[in-house]
């Protein structure tokens, strides 16, 4: 519990993942009939880049500062949300942002600060619900929806030795719940080991079309420092395999510093 978001907001992986997540959702809404969709590990919502915390580390300085003046056409609407909200909104921002009138929103939060903060924001919205609960748990209990179409983001903070196993669980468990969710969970890549687990895991548990997005900064092999970050994505949504490239080479030609082993890619883990 002593992850606080606030250290991090605007950095290159949020922009990797923020970016991505609002793709796919672009994708989903192409369709008319409802979206439910889940945040598990929702955060306070936004963050104030000017505040003591960001500046401690700085790193959005490397992040979402360099995309916003003059952002690359592939991440456009992605930049433009951003500065259309103001601060540094997180996932439930932007997300709540692109909600249709009929589509509904839950996130989830155990910090009591950051559950406190994200209840005031939403007080008064009848489309989105905020839960003081465990993510995965959720996941459970919040699918399958009326609706019968969701978009999870499950994005834990990975303090815990066993975050990785949780997300693999966390991800059976809602295919479990509605085979056709759209499933988004992103992980930090330090060293490889852990990460390539991670993808045995879900490959052994029969979880049919998944497609993964990785960013690497530089070479992975040092694991005590992060050095890039990935998503993987369970049933993407029809067009990700146009759109999702240019938004990664996007992203890598003006978030890159042109180390070793700088690269992005978008690869198959299961097939349909």
């Amino acid at each position: 519990m002593n992850y606080r978001h606030a250290f991090h907001a605007g950095n290159f992986a949020d922009c990797v993942k923020h970016a991505i997540l609002l793709d796919l959702l672009a994708h989903l809404q192409k369709k008319a009939k409802p979206l439910f969709l889940i945040d598990t590990h929702a955060g306070p919502g936004f963050t104030d880049l000017a505040a003591e915390a960001p500046n401690r580390t700085g790193e959005y300085r490397d992040g979402i500062l360099r995309l916003l003046e003059d952002p690359p056409a592939a991440l456009a609407d992605y930049v433009a949300l951003v500065q259309q909200l103001g601060l540094y909104p997180g996932s439930p921002a932007l997300l709540r942002a692109r909600l249709r009138d009929a589509d509904r929103m839950a996130v989830c939060e155990r910090h009591p600060e950051d559950f406190a903060t994200l209840r005031r924001r939403f007080a008064r919205d009848r489309q989105v619900a905020v839960h003081h609960r465990d993510g995965y748990e959720a996941l459970g209990a919040l699918l399958p929806p009326p609706e019968r179409r969701a978009l999870v983001l499950i994005d834990p903070p990975y303090e815990m030795p066993d975050e990785f196993t949780q997300v693999a669980a966390g991800i059976a468990r809602g295919i479990a719940r509605l085979r056709d969710a759209v499933i988004a969970a992103w992980y930090p890549i330090k060293h490889m080991p852990p990460v390539r687990a991670f993808h045995a895991a879900l490959q052994a548990a029969a979880i049919s079309d998944i497609v993964v997005a990785e960013f690497h900064l530089r070479d992975p092999r040092d694991p005590a420092r992060l050095n890039g970050c990935g998503l993987v994505i369970v049933n993407p949504p029809f067009g990700h395999d146009t759109t999702l490239p240019p938004i990664l080479d996007a992203l890598l030609a003006r978030l890159g510093n042109r180390e070793p082993g700088e690269a992005a890619r978008l690869f198959r883990l299961a097939d349909e």
